[in-house]
């Protein structure tokens, strides 16, 4: 899950503003978690599935 759709329960506001101390925490965390940490499981299974259509495409260019 993304960071701006999360609403602390601290303040009541989106975590993405960081109007708490709560909520800059849990925002600076999640931009550490890397590259994939900010993203949806949607957009995370799309990427999956890009993934796999291209390995066999190319498995089916080797036959």
């Amino acid at each position: 899950m993304t960071y701006d759709r999360l609403v602390c329960a601290n303040c009541a506001s989106p975590v993405s503003e960081g109007r708490c101390r709560v909520c800059r925490a849990h925002r600076e965390r999640m931009r550490q978690e890397g590259p994939f940490g900010g993203l949806s499981p949607a957009v995370l299974a799309a990427l999956a599935a890009v993934l796999l259509l291209a390995l066999a495409l190319l498995v089916a260019q080797a036959v």
